[in-house]
């Protein structure tokens, strides 16, 4: 373990935004974490995964913990399912890949999501009708205090829409560094009714799809809809979709008949984010460096040189349009730090 000072992190987070960090420690193992958490210099830290889901609006004088640790090995075979344990350093679609690899299903659906595996347990990261909470078992994380490790399982982590316990008590206050998936090896579940998957399946001939057709079709989609971080900044789906009572709902559709809508309960319905900031007329607007994508509305980039500072300028000014025009608070899923 070593030390590194002034370091940019712009490499280090997909909205390539050109913070530093004053002290930036690689972790490659557990017994690395704890030694760092162990540095008398050193009362508190910033961790960093693969810097998807955070805006830095500023450097960071305090240092920085990445997570970089890496493997992937299968822990238990049973009758039809198989337990992997994945290290929080892994990326996250690099292991959904493997998993497809060896025929392991049930994450298919969540291709493509940028990040890695570490932070996904945080977010319950989701798409296209799939949640992590669906194939997780447990993590492991260290005790940012005591350095003891602690086991979270599935109950454990209370997960909610893009939420868990990591977001609420136990926030700051762990460092995940591996966790278990319940993966099928035998008789796939797929799930192909959510969003267009079923339409890409369809408009390819395929008729009965393996998980690698449902990944292929979520990649394609994704990548029609979604930029590349690697060719323009930006970190996914910046805000979450909003769940409204089924009367606000009702409400909101006298006035606006065309809007998309997920029943989520007989008294809750979600409405696309994007759709609503798309008809607030932000789609594919640029203000300098600092934009919402073309193809989707829900998407904030920075096309060059934006700083953080101007990317949550901007993510203001959409949530207050979006309010006043149709009376819903949308939250940012992303951390803005």
């Amino acid at each position: 373990m070593s030390i590194q000072h002034d370091i940019s992190l712009k490499e280090f987070n997909t909205f390539g935004i050109s913070a530093k960090a004053k002290y930036f420690i690689s972790i490659a193992n557990k017994a690395e974490l704890i030694e760092a958490l162990q540095l008398p210099q050193f009362p508190t830290y910033f961790v960093l995964g693969g810097g998807s889901n955070m805006l830095l609006t500023r450097d960071l004088e305090i240092p920085v913990l990445h997570i970089n640790s890496k493997r992937k090995k299968v822990i238990e075979t049973l009758e039809n399912d198989v337990l992997v344990e994945i290290e929080a350093g892994e990326n996250w679609h690099e292991f959904v890949l493997w998993c497809i690899e060896n025929d392991f299903g049930g994450v298919e659906n969540l291709s493509l999501i940028p990040g890695n595996v570490g932070t996904s347990p945080i977010q319950n990261i989701g798409a296209y009708g799939v949640e992590l909470k669906d194939t997780f078992v447990s993590c492991t994380g260290i005790d940012i205090e005591t350095q003891e490790e602690k086991i979270f399982t599935l109950r454990d982590c209370n997960f909610g829409y893009r939420n868990s316990i990591f977001k609420n008590e136990a926030k700051g206050k762990y460092i995940i560094t591996s966790v278990i998936f319940r993966l099928t090896y035998k008789n796939h579940h797929l799930n192909t009714s959510y969003g267009a998957i079923q339409q890409e399946l369809e408009s390819n001939k395929i008729t009965n799809p393996t998980i690698k057709n449902v990944s292929d079709a979520v990649i394609a989609i994704r990548e029609r809809k979604l930029p590349n971080p690697k060719e323009i900044g930006n970190s996914g789906s910046f805000f979450k979709n909003p769940v409204i009572s089924k009367s606000d709902f009702e409400i909101l559709q006298k006035k606006h008949s065309t809007i998309p809508h997920y029943v989520v309960s007989d008294t809750e319905i979600k409405v696309p984010a994007g759709w609503l900031i798309e008809q607030c007329g932000f789609k594919g607007k640029r203000f300098g460096d600092a934009g919402v994508h073309k193809n989707q509305a829900l998407v904030l980039v920075n096309y060059d040189n934006a700083t953080g500072a101007e990317i949550l300028a901007l993510a203001k000014k959409i949530q207050e349009t979006v309010f006043s025009t149709f009376n819903i608070e949308i939250e940012a899923e992303v951390n803005v730090i």
